[in-house]
């Protein structure tokens, strides 16, 4: 008896570091935050021929056949089909949103979306627990050693606080909107960490000192977050961004873009991930205001922008 076509569906979507990035590495705390309007999706279907075929942006083919930069993805439908001892074969179509190099957790989002799916396809319940353990399969194999901190926000609707390794959820109780803004200049993240630790080196005090200040700024933003104090959360961004600066993770772009975010009425800004490049996020009371912000950033090279709500209420989280 032949059997019945399989089907699986998966959703993620991308994230942010609001606050708290390059001293995370070094044991300080740091929040994230999902963006549920910047989505991933995967799609699986079964096929009777027992071949693996993925459809993506990046490769359109046999898995067997997809670059080395997406070991990632093979290793985890492998992985699954493994467990499974599934002998059919299988049609995987990934899409995404979230733009690759910018600091919004584009690999993460993804796998995610296909984890998701594969638990849909093999009418698998899950945990979180298993969803980011499967997940996980793709980043180790993207980044070596992942944090937690990108696939945990990008499976979560609301903000994750992580501290020396360990992440959990915090509570958003904010009426506001973040602009997330491209500056169209690939991060440099690699560059930047290795200068991090290049200038601890040389130079311990002072820059475990700016280490400190960005942990102070990290618990009030944890608290301005709960509390909906926008004003306060704006100038938090503003004192981070000068401490990251020092530490000399910004650049002149970056430098030039918040500058003139600033002048036209973000209530903060500040560079978001590794720096160097990439993007970098305006806090602003509305969407009205950030559309209009966005308008002008534009004006001055800013590649693309994404509006962001940062919800007064908390949402449930969706495996």
């Amino acid at each position: 008896m032949e059997e019945e076509s399989r089907f699986g569906f998966g959703e993620s979507h991308a994230k942010v570091i609001l606050i708290g990035e390059h001293s995370v590495v070094y044991g300080r705390p740091a929040i994230a935050i999902p963006l549920k309007t910047i989505k991933a999706t995967s799609t699986i279907k079964s096929r009777e021929d027992g071949q693996i075929i993925i459809h993506s942006e990046r490769f359109d083919g046999l898995l067997a056949d997809a670059p080395s930069d997406m070991t990632g993805i093979k290793k985890l439908i492998l992985d699954a089909v493994r467990k499974q001892n599934y002998q059919k074969g299988l049609e995987a179509t990934l899409k995404s949103m979230v733009p690759i190099a910018r600091g919004m957790g584009s690999s993460a989002c993804v796998a995610v979306a296909l984890a998701r799916a594969l638990f849909s396809f093999f009418s698998l319940h899950f945990s979180e627990k298993e969803l980011l353990a499967a997940a996980n399969i793709e980043e180790v194999a993207t980044h070596t050693n992942p944090s937690g901190l990108d696939a945990a926000t990008c499976a979560s609707n609301t903000p994750i606080w992580m501290m020396a390794g360990k992440i959990k959820r915090i509570p958003i109780n904010l009426d506001g909107c973040l602009l997330i803004c491209d500056t169209g200049i690939k991060g440099q993240t690699s560059e930047a960490i290795a200068a991090v630790k290049k200038r601890l080196g040389s130079d311990a005090k002072e820059t475990n000192a700016l280490f400190d200040k960005l942990q102070e700024l990290t618990f009030a933003a944890k608290k301005q977050l709960a509390k909906n104090d926008l004003i306060g959360l704006g100038q938090t961004f503003d004192a981070a961004q000068s401490v990251l600066k020092t530490l000399g993770v910004s650049c002149d772009e970056l430098d030039e873009y918040i500058s003139v975010a600033k002048d036209n009425g973000a209530l903060g800004a500040k560079l978001t991930g590794g720096g160097r490049g990439g993007c970098f996020i305006c806090l602003t009371k509305n969407a009205a205001q950030a559309n209009e912000l966005a308008q002008k950033l534009s004006l001055t090279g800013v590649r693309q922008t994404w509006i962001e709500p940062l919800a007064a209420k908390e949402e449930k989280n969706v495996l």
